[in-house]
């Protein structure tokens, strides 16, 4: 019941979280002559949601260990879990996307600007060093964001890895508690085998010396 009840509420999450993210990405599209929106709300959204994942998957995760198909469980869970995080991840991408867009075109309208009104005192060397500084700015400012990018990704990487590990822990630790459940029964059946043999011997033993005839007397001296 837990179970269906998370994964319902993170569906609706997911849902909503799209729209909202789909609209910010209309206004920013359609007010791209307006002020520049500030998108700290839709990242303390994305904050928020991405702690509520994290709160119902421990949730989840404790009603597993009180289940038998503790691995299906778990692994269920952290399938929900991922689709989660992943929705958020994909959100704040296209947020910042957004945003790396917005600078740079109002740092080109700015150039724009000031190419068109051009002070007397600069020299066209000037203007054409201004240009450059203002291409490798941005260069710099794409590359970190590529970097940004490449390091949320290998975070995800690590975090499947080590799901990936505990999932063999918990197989691992139900094979040594089935092991560990199934060793009695086996020392029984050791034991009661090695009484049968041991009986078995000792039968062959009395039959062998009941069919033993005691030596012929030696033949009186001519």
């Amino acid at each position: 019941m837990i179970l269906r009840s998370s994964l319902a509420v993170l569906l609706v999450l997911a849902f909503g979280a799209a729209a909202a993210v789909a609209q910010t990405a209309s206004e920013a599209t359609s007010g791209a002559g307006a002020a520049p929106k500030n998108y700290q709300g839709e990242r303390d959204r994305i904050a928020a949601e991405r702690k509520a994942v994290e709160a119902r998957f421990q949730q989840e995760e404790a009603a597993c260990y009180q289940r038998f198909a503790v691995d299906n469980c778990l692994r269920d869970s952290r399938a929900r879990r991922r689709a989660g995080t992943d929705d958020l991840k994909r959100q704040e991408a296209a947020i910042n996307d957004i945003e790396r867009k917005r600078r740079g075109a109002e740092q080109l309208k700015r150039l724009d600007q000031k190419e068109a009104t051009p002070r007397t005192q600069d020299r066209p060397e000037q203007q054409e060093q201004a240009r450059q500084a203002q291409r490798e700015r941005e260069r710099r400012a794409a590359d970190h964001a590529q970097s940004r990018d490449n390091t949320a990704a290998q975070a995800q990487q690590r975090e499947q890895a080590f799901e990936n590990k505990q999932q063999r822990q918990v197989q691992e630790e139900a094979k040594a508690a089935s092991r560990a459940a199934q060793a009695p029964a086996q020392l029984d059946r050791y034991q009661r085998k090695q009484a049968a043999a041991e009986r078995r011997r000792a039968e062959r033993d009395r039959r062998n010396a009941s069919q033993t005839k005691p030596p012929a007397a030696p033949l009186p001296a001519p």
